[in-house]
């Protein structure tokens, strides 16, 4: 077999990879941090790295982007990049990292992975590429993301819990004290467990958690960031975020603050480097839209879960109108027409206009029109909701609607692209790479 057909092969080139991962995970040993979870897996890996790379530095790794399938976990371990069709260029970076494996002395010390699981069998597999010493589950919620290929809720709950269960008894197991189906996995392990969350008996309590609102030269308020402020034994530090909305990111603090911890981090050293925390492209950060508008940008993926929490955020944020432009959520199977109708209930509470993006999303549309809250007291009328079949078509049809002060909540799941949208109402257009998700190539031409 030639190596173009080797290398052009799915199978065979996952194959190697895995070899090359499980070899080098053999060969230097670090410590591995695994983050799981149906939403807030990225904000979390990217907040605990942010915390532990101070003192660091090149010893600790993580991957670039949210590589957590089978291939991007493996190409995290190996620290390349994935070269898409380029047989030329996976047959070299290969190469490179043969040679790393036998000639290298130096690898990270600490290697951030995540994990995600689309399929019964998939957490099994990441584990087998690197069983993780320390463990983070994020949030799972009651109609998990992803749940397409599994029986029910319970079976993807169980399949994400096989990372707890696969901790050494001098492990950690980090989980999210709120979410009770990631509480209860503390039964499923025999490791040390810490958990973080708003309840009172979190092991890492997120307090006074509020949203900040800053003046313009006219007076106006407009949305600032949040602050809160995170409490372990007594001991209790603030933390202060600029441009970034909702317990989402809390939460992606809170663990990354317990991570810290296990890792004989002050609470003092923490919070200072929380203080540069940025959320990854597509998740709750906010930017500037046309005529003095803002954008709540959350079109990385979605589910029902994080859905109301953006919309919670929408809610809860300064402005003139609150505009929702929401896509379709994917890969929850038959909880597909009852989780939209939910989030049509919550979006006719608070929501002055609602685009709605695919065929799914007109769930969302028909409930938010007809039935409202359980009470009937709200209703958005048919006037003050458009459907559309793509996301740039509503962000062209949306642009000459906005007025100053609106702040618009662009949220749907991966394959909507609702970022196509967000660049036809943003202020800064030619910042769309540095700002927004999925600009490379490779997905502008999908």
């Amino acid at each position: 077999m030639s190596l173009y057909t080797t290398l052009n092969n799915k199978s065979i080139l996952t194959k190697i990879l895995a070899f090359l991962a499980r070899a080098t995970i053999k060969k230097y040993k670090p410590i591995v941090i695994a983050v799981t979870g149906s939403v807030g897996k990225t904000s979390a890996r990217t907040a605990i790295f942010d915390v532990l790379r101070s003192s660091g530095g090149s010893e600790i790794a993580t991957a670039a982007k949210n590589f957590n399938n089978e291939i991007g976990v493996a190409l995290t371990i190996l620290g390349i990049e994935h070269q898409g069709k380029n047989i030329v260029a996976w047959a070299k970076i290969i190469m490179r990292a043969k040679l790393r494996l036998f000639f290298s002395r130096s690898y990270p010390k600490i290697l951030i992975l995540e994990y995600g699981v689309d399929r019964p069998g998939d957490m099994d597999y990441l584990i087998s590429l690197a069983r993780p010493h320390i463990a983070v589950v994020t949030a799972i919620g009651d109609t998990p993301a992803h749940i397409e290929f599994f029986k029910d809720a319970e079976d993807i709950v169980n399949e994400k819990a096989k990372l707890v269960a696969a901790l050494p008894v001098q492990g950690y197991a980090i989980l999210n004290h709120d979410d009770y189906a990631v509480y209860d996995m503390k039964e499923k392990t025999k490791a040390h467990v810490l958990t973080f969350g708003f309840e009172n008996n979190a092991d890492v309590k997120i307090a006074n958690y509020e949203l900040r609102v800053s003046k313009d030269a006219a007076g106006e308020e407009r949305p600032d960031g949040m602050s809160f402020k995170l409490e372990h034994n007594g001991s209790m530090v603030p933390v202060r975020l600029h441009n970034i909305f909702g317990r989402p990111a809390c939460y992606a603090a809170a663990s990354a603050v317990a991570v810290g911890l296990v890792l004989n981090k002050n609470m003092v050293e923490i919070s200072q480097q929380l203080a540069g925390y940025e959320p990854p492209p597509g998740r709750l950060r906010l930017l500037k839209g046309n005529k003095g508008s803002f954008i709540l940008d959350d079109t990385y993926n979605a589910s029902p879960e994080a859905m109301r929490a953006a919309l919670a955020t929408l809610a809860a944020l300064p402005g003139k109108r609150k505009i929702a432009v929401l896509g379709d959520m994917l890969e929850i199977g038959t909880y597909t027409e009852q989780a939209h109708r939910a989030i049509g209930d919550i979006v006719a509470q608070s929501v002055n206009l609602l685009i709605t993006v695919g065929a799914r999303a007109k769930f969302i549309a028909d409930e938010a029109m007809t039935r409202g809250t359980e009470h009937h007291s709200h209703i958005l009328r048919p006037d003050q909701i458009m459907r559309f079949d793509n996301a740039a078509d509503a962000g062209k049809a949306l642009d000459p609607l906005i007025q100053k002060g609106d702040v618009i909540l662009v949220k749907g799941s991966q394959g909507m692209r609702m970022e196509k949208a967000v660049i036809e109402i943003m202020a800064n257009p030619e910042m769309a790479n540095s700002l927004l998700v999925r600009q490379e190539e490779y997905w502008k031409l999908k």
